[in-house]
């Protein structure tokens, strides 16, 4: 990670960058259904706030990104890749790396198999289910959730 950023583990609630955790999910409800069980981590230059990441142990075996978030100033700088590796050299006790995405999130997509994760299933109805209102995406209906591995 470059020297420029710190990242922190946070336990205080009132400390949680909802803006940021807003760029990869899209109400707050939703996010607070993982929230409070996740590992929260966010990533700081100097004393701003630039990105957020959120780790949910699945099981002893598992453990799921459910949110991974850069400001939009610091996006395309390869930061969300360095997060990614952060992760895979601190959690290798889990045997199963594993994130979802929108069926129809073709950068974000890309970007989780440019950094080694492969696709192994799908969420049916996932965005229906789990939102109260519908979500659009590039014009689309957001229905499904891609899930990726990270492949050792």
């Amino acid at each position: 990670m470059h020297n420029r950023f710190q990242i922190k583990h946070i336990t205080n609630h009132k400390e949680y960058p909802y803006d940021l955790l807003l760029l990869a999910d899209e109400t707050i409800h939703a996010i607070d259904k993982y929230l409070y069980d996740s590992l929260v981590y966010v990533v700081y230059e100097v004393k701003m706030p630039i990105a957020v990441f959120c780790l949910y142990p699945v099981d002893s075996e598992t453990l799921e990104i459910k949110n991974i978030a850069v400001s939009p100033a610091f996006q395309g700088r390869g930061l969300g890749s360095q997060l990614l590796d952060f992760i895979k050299a601190n959690y290798q006790q889990y045997a199963n790396l594993i994130v979802g995405t929108a069926d129809c999130g073709i950068a974000q997509i890309r970007f989780y198999e440019r950094n080694g994760f492969v696709k192994y299933g799908i969420r049916k109805d996932f965005f229906i289910k789990n939102y109260e209102r519908p979500i659009y995406e590039n014009g689309q209906l957001l229905k499904d959730m891609i899930m990726l591995r990270y492949g050792k």
